[in-house]
């Protein structure tokens, strides 16, 4: 028994350390060429201010930057541990050019994570590919003591040992062997240094805590103004759907008794009148109930009312919940409604044919991934209803992330914190 629990927790470790590096190595590989084009991309936009075009085309790159930056973030919590909250301020809804231009540029968020791109093509490239190298360079001086030195007639170096024959070649070896051990303990470290650094630049400091809370403020204002907006539209709907056909029930019911001796055959009309209007006025108060907070949802919770929510999509659907327990009453309603309004515009916008839904929670977080093989080409603000998500998801200070590139798939991850 000892023994077995010796050998998996080797393989538990081989496969940390495995996984740090090909993490690493990805993430490299994203931040690169993603930082280098959102830099650039930003600096050239702003420049362009003066002259008009920039007024246009800013907006569309410091969203594109934001969502780079909100992708970085979620991979953090992910694969670090890592909470990097956002703190953007929101955007008047229907804003021109100009005031869009100008707000995001106002915005010290903004700024950090102009900031950060330069950070994160240097250091972050570096902290990222470092995990890889460890684990994969050793392999290199195994090779050469193995014969790979032979093709190299006038010498190789590696690290800083001198390979020239096979005595050199075993010292390349130790070295690797030395580089492997380092790699053991190093590696899951590494990635963490990574994520760390990305928070030192894209988190807010002390001195930022007021901003903190400025937002905080807004994300509940706007909650509090979308709650009494929906109030208002029950109150029209049982105005003018529900009540409206109840007191035609009760009308036709007055006249029934004033005809059921003098004309049984009209009142047996109304009787069929009042039947189907009491029918209809049943199946809109049950639309309007489940509006306002679905049964299945008090009932039996969020991965089941998620999964009827599926069923009754036109497009296949696969739902996968890992949800151990049950969050508070109003994180599962956010969460609810939050995946119903992103699959509910991926149907109608993008074309897809099948849409994954994920649910589970992590490091003290609800996550809900909503992913579709639609064309793509999703933006948070660009009239996709995905700015009421995220203003939705602001007042429990939730993460909203998009990933939707031109030709698809469009990947929406959405985090709330939970108990």
């Amino acid at each position: 028994m000892t023994m077995d629990t010796k050998n998996g927790s080797r393989r538990t470790t081989g496969r940390g350390i495995g996984l740090a590096a090909v993490r690493g190595l990805a993430l490299a590989l994203i931040s690169l060429p993603g930082a280098v084009l959102c830099f650039c991309l930003s600096l050239v936009s702003i420049a362009l201010i003066p002259i008009g075009v920039g007024i246009v085309t800013t907006p569309y790159v410091l969203t594109g930057v934001r969502a780079f930056a909100n992708a970085r973030r979620v991979l953090a919590a992910e694969w670090g541990g890592v909470r990097i909250p956002p703190a953007y301020r929101p955007l008047p809804e229907g804003a021109n050019p100009w005031a869009r231009t100008f707000g995001m540029l106002r915005d010290p968020a903004t700024w950090r994570d102009l900031r950060w791109l330069p950070v994160d093509m240097t250091a972050g490239f570096v902290t990222a590919l470092l995990p890889a190298v460890l684990l994969l360079y050793p392999l290199e001086g195994f090779a050469l003591a193995l014969g790979l030195w032979r093709v190299f007639p006038d010498g190789y170096w590696y690290g800083f040992v001198p390979v020239t024959g096979q005595a050199s070649a075993f010292g390349a070896a130790a070295l690797g062997l030395v580089l492997l051990f380092l790699a053991h303990f190093l590696t899951p470290r590494l990635l963490g240094v990574h994520f760390r650094l990305t928070r030192a630049v894209l988190g807010g400091d002390q001195g930022e805590l007021a901003e903190r809370v400025r937002v905080l403020t807004e994300t509940r204002r706007d909650a509090v103004d979308t709650s009494a907006a929906e109030l208002r539209r029950i109150e029209r709907d049982l105005h003018d759907g529900a009540q409206a056909r109840l007191v035609a029930v009760g009308m036709d019911l007055g006249t029934i008794e004033a005809l059921l001796d003098k004309d049984p055959a009209r009142a047996k009309e109304l009787i069929a009148q009042a039947r189907r209007s009491s029918v209809e006025a049943l199946t809109e108060l049950r639309e309007l109930v489940r509006g306002i907070h679905p049964p299945v949802l008090a009932e039996r919770g969020l991965g089941d009312a998620v999964r009827a929510l599926a069923l009754r999509l036109p497009v296949a659907t696969e739902v996968s919940v890992e949800l151990p327990g049950r969050a508070e009453a109003p994180v599962e309603s956010a969460a609810y409604f939050a995946v119903s309004e992103v699959i509910t515009n991926a149907v109608k916008h993008s074309g897809a044919d099948r849409i994954w839904i994920d649910l589970h929670r992590a490091d003290g977080m609800l996550r809900a991934t909503v992913t579709d093989n639609g064309k793509g080409g999703a933006v948070i603000g660009a009239g996709s209803g995905l700015a009421g998500v995220e203003r939705r998801l602001g007042t429990f200070d939730g993460v909203l992330a998009v990933s939707s590139p031109a030709g698809g798939p469009t990947m929406v991850t959405m985090e709330i914190p939970c108990a």
